[in-house]
């Protein structure tokens, strides 16, 4: 079995640092090969690119632009009456994708109109998001690219979210019905919508593209105190093989290198050296 690989969310890792390429040569130092950038847009593509190089890292993942975040965006893919602007920050995150060699694009289903019932939008929402899934899933077969699916859970992180389960998230991509289409399942939102993480990731791997962990509940690093036994998770997914970037997408409780015992300890149970870890 292979051993799994590993990539810092820059959102959430090397806060220590101000700015992106300056957290991408953290993590390049800690041992990290692949990054997540997430929301790279306050910084030009060329400069982003020119720090991947320069530090070898490969940039696996990263978001469509939210939205007006001052009026409370969190991606535009299911807002209905937004879909001229949903293929805007498309454009926008296929163009930082193709400078970055990113295979990858989080597609935002974004949030329930202010005020409204799930149930009375659903419907409307989903047909939405099938609408700018499919317009989005052919820009990114020509480019190439994979746009992936991710289910925010609505009990801690975000109430209005409208993506919530990956059973949601499975429905959607089997109506939209394109192979350039996946699911990115983050255990952590996994875990509080639905639990039962073996069967969970073993029903939905054919489908998924993507994979991102944190403890549950207070979304720190993997081996802090918590409902989840990341050993056994790991040794899920290898023996699933499961051969995708697993994305660290956790709160360090302090510093994000001092955190990183539980990292440093599977490469070590796994045949990579830390002094080759910090080459």
């Amino acid at each position: 079995m292979a051993p799994l690989r590993f990539a810092a969310n820059l959102n959430w890792l090397f806060q220590e640092q101000p700015t992106l390429p300056q957290r991408m040569e953290a993590a390049a130092r800690a041992g990290f090969r692949a990054v997540e950038l997430g929301f790279p847009y306050s910084c030009g593509a060329p400069e982003l690119r020119a720090a991947a190089e320069r530090t070898g890292l490969e940039v696996v993942l990263l978001n469509t632009p939210p939205g007006n975040q001052d009026k409370g965006d969190k991606g535009l893919g299911a807002v209905p009456g937004r879909q001229p602007e949903f293929r805007e920050t498309l454009d926008l995150a296929v163009k930082y994708a193709k400078a970055l060699k990113c295979p990858r694009i989080h597609l935002m289903a974004g949030r329930l109109p202010v005020g409204a019932e799930r149930k009375a939008v659903a419907a409307e929402m989903e047909a939405t998001f099938i609408e700018n899934l499919r317009y989005a899933a052919d820009i990114l077969a020509q480019e190439n690219l994979v746009g992936l699916l991710e289910p925010i859970n609505s009990r801690i992180s975000d109430p209005h979210y409208f993506l919530t389960t990956p059973q949601q998230a499975a429905t959607i991509l089997k109506k939209v019905g394109s192979p350039s289409l996946k699911l990115q399942l983050d255990i952590f939102h996994c875990q509080i919508m639905d639990g039962n993480l073996t069967q969970n990731l073993e029903t939905y791997f054919p489908i998924i593209g993507h994979v991102q962990i944190a403890q549950v509940p207070a979304r720190h690093e993997p081996d802090s105190p918590g409902e989840l036994n990341y050993l056994y998770l790991f040794d899920l997914l290898e023996s699933m093989g499961y051969s995708g970037y697993v994305g660290c997408e956790y709160t360090p409780e302090g510093n994000t290198v001092k955190g990183l015992g539980w990292l440093y300890s599977y490469w070590e149970n796994h045949g990579r050296s830390l002094a080759e870890a910090a080459q």
